[in-house]
């Protein structure tokens, strides 16, 4: 009988034990595949994220540089202006004072051309220094006009004189000083200023 069931092809339990064992190594190759798939989608997305987020901090980091840059441009701004204001606070002050300064310098120009006054020419000069050294501490510093060429800048012409005692452009005569705050232009110097003698001028004489 055992001989019979072979030719008719019947299946053995060696045969059936056979089938199972492979569909079930075949079933956990299929389960091992499919665990190493989505094991690799995601690493895929674990390295996805991780771009992203290094991205983001990156932009982050950028941000935070150009807000540092910007704060401290900003604190050099304030620190300028703040400088500045420091320097010039007292602008009013200064422009209120130089016309005592100019009244002095008259009465010593005036006195020198009397007799005996010595005593008082003395004292107004030892005034105008006093005067002058203090707002010096203040950044206040007058400057020197006559014989210099005219500079538009520093000086405002209130004459034109035909000489040729001196180049053309010069100034001849100073009226009243010109005075700088901090090496900033406070006050124009009032001046005469030098010309050649017209060819008119040449002729008659």
């Amino acid at each position: 009988m055992g001989e019979s069931g072979k030719k008719n092809g019947s299946v053995t339990p060696d045969t059936e034990v056979g089938k199972i064992s492979e569909d079930h190594l075949e079933s956990k190759s299929h389960k091992n595949k499919k665990k190493k798939e989505d094991k690799d989608h995601e690493i895929e997305e674990l390295k996805k994220r991780l771009d992203e987020k290094e991205k983001e901090a990156k932009e982050n980091f950028d941000r935070l540089l150009r807000a540092a840059a910007d704060l401290e441009n900003y604190k050099k701004r304030a620190a300028r202006e703040k400088e500045d204001w420091m320097k010039f606070a007292n602008e009013d002050l200064m422009k209120s004072i130089l016309p005592f300064i100019d009244n002095l310098e008259r009465a010593v120009n005036h006195a020198e051309k009397v007799v005996d006054t010595g005593v008082l020419t003395e004292g107004v000069k030892l005034t105008l220094q006093q005067i002058l050294q203090t707002l010096n501490r203040f950044g206040l510093v007058q400057f020197d006009s006559v014989g210099k060429p005219f500079d538009p800048a520093l000086h405002e012409a209130m004459l034109v004189v035909e000489t040729d005692q001196h180049e053309p452009e010069q100034v001849v005569e100073e009226f009243q000083r010109g005075y700088l705050l901090n090496e900033r232009l406070l006050r124009p110097a009032t001046v005469s200023v030098s010309k050649s003698p017209s060819k008119e001028s040449q002729v008659n004489e």
